[in-house]
């Protein structure tokens, strides 16, 4: 899966130079949202004291927030552009370096086609976009920690001020807890999505066989047999997405009012003002958000196991 693409001399440039173009436009976008983050203190600070300040102030933050926002939409487009071109040609190295050694096979392979025309482009797609969602986790929080730390000095609840960067403790305790109950709620999921595909690649492979073949195969016994199992191991995933779907729903909507219960006394004390709740809550959001890449991204990862599974099965029967 990654010795096609990153080992190969021919795939180097497009594996190595996508690669680092991508890391630096991640960069920018981060190093942007850290000044948005810092026009939020300024900009909410004139809301609160909106008579002590002119509407050309007002208009001056706004302006402020265009020269932040639309470079940052312009490099954000871009590098999806290109993410999408550096999938494709991650799928490009990996179909061809499959074939060639699936061509030398006399046995037949299960789910072969399956797996070189969706599988390999699905791999590559979740793994990219997975991937560059870690990385820019990771730089947020490169970016984002000495923030959130130094907020932590409006904290005015008992106990919890007293602790040096109570934000940033926080933001890890509720992240790696909710990521231990994520796995045990999710533990079944990566199992039920292998075997779906599994029951989805049989079905699909009477169907074309029955284009070829219709006497043989395709008879309307075999498709509700083939499709009765499908729908059962859908019923099966759908009944233990559900279940996931209710935690990850609940953890969410949790997080967003954290911040205003930590810092939300402190704004009637004056200890802070309406800019620094709105830097707090902006803050401790990408450090959580961070903090959560694999919670919020559980069911991607979920299908980027079951698809990995499935690949380094075939590798092995095409001796790989």
């Amino acid at each position: 899966m990654f010795r096609a693409f990153f080992k190969s001399k021919e795939w180097a440039w497009w594996a190595w130079g996508g690669a680092a173009i991508l890391l630096l436009a991640l960069f920018f976008q981060v190093q942007i949202t850290v000044k948005i983050n810092t026009w939020y203190g300024g900009f909410y600070d004139i809301l609160q004291k909106a008579t002590e300040h002119s509407v050309d102030e007002f208009w001056t933050k706004i302006i402020e927030f265009y020269y932040l926002a639309i470079p940052y939409v312009l490099i954000a487009t871009v590098t999806a552009y290109f993410t999408r071109i550096y999938a494709f040609k991650w799928r490009e190295a990996m179909t061809f370096s499959y074939i060639e050694r699936w061509q030398k096979v006399d046995e037949e392979v299960e789910g072969a086609s399956q797996r070189i025309q969706e599988d390999i482009y699905r791999f590559a797609r979740i793994f990219e976009n997975l991937g560059l969602q870690v990385v820019r986790a990771v730089m947020t929080l490169i970016a984002f920690l000495p923030i959130l730390w130094g907020l932590s000095s409006g904290v005015d609840i008992p106990y919890i001020k007293s602790i040096p960067g109570s934000l940033v403790w926080v933001a890890l305790i509720v992240s790696v807890g909710g990521l231990i109950i994520s796995w045990f709620v999710g533990i079944k999921l990566p199992g039920l999505e292998y075997n779906n595909q599994k029951v989805e690649a049989a079905f699909r492979k009477e169907l074309v066989y029955a284009e070829d073949d219709k006497v043989n195969y395709g008879r309307t016994s075999t498709i509700i047999e083939l499709f009765t199992g499908l729908k059962f191991n859908y019923n099966r995933l759908f009944l233990h997405y559900g279940y996931f779907d209710v935690w990850v729903n609940f953890f969410e909507q949790l997080m967003m009012i954290v911040p205003y219960l930590i810092m939300g006394p402190g704004l009637f004390t004056a200890a802070i003002t309406l800019g620094a709740l709105i830097q707090v809550s902006n803050a401790f959001s990408k450090v959580r958000e961070s903090f959560s890449i694999f919670i919020s991204n559980w069911t991607t990862i979920t299908e980027l196991r079951s698809i990995y599974k499935r690949l380094r099965e075939f590798e092995v029967n095409i001796g790989y």
